[in-house]
């Protein structure tokens, strides 16, 4: 555990018990979302990979155009 972590965390227990609670679910749902985070990037790697390719083979067969942001 890091230094600031724990730190806040002994903070947390000079809070009463309803608001340290709250607290708590709000750090675990956002540990549930960090880690559905990343299994989405993990598990989109390939197709990202692969759309990878297939664009730099659109690019390289000269069908790709420039565009920018206010193109789309």
């Amino acid at each position: 555990m890091t230094e600031l972590l724990a730190k806040a965390l002994e903070n947390a227990r000079q809070l009463p018990q309803e608001l340290q609670d709250q607290l708590a679910q709000e750090l675990l749902e956002e540990i549930e979302w960090e880690c559905s985070w990343e299994r989405t990037l993990a598990d989109s790697q390939e197709k990202l990979e692969r759309l990878a390719d297939k664009a730099e083979q659109e690019y390289r067969a000269g069908r790709a155009k420039e565009s920018g942001f206010d193109d789309l």
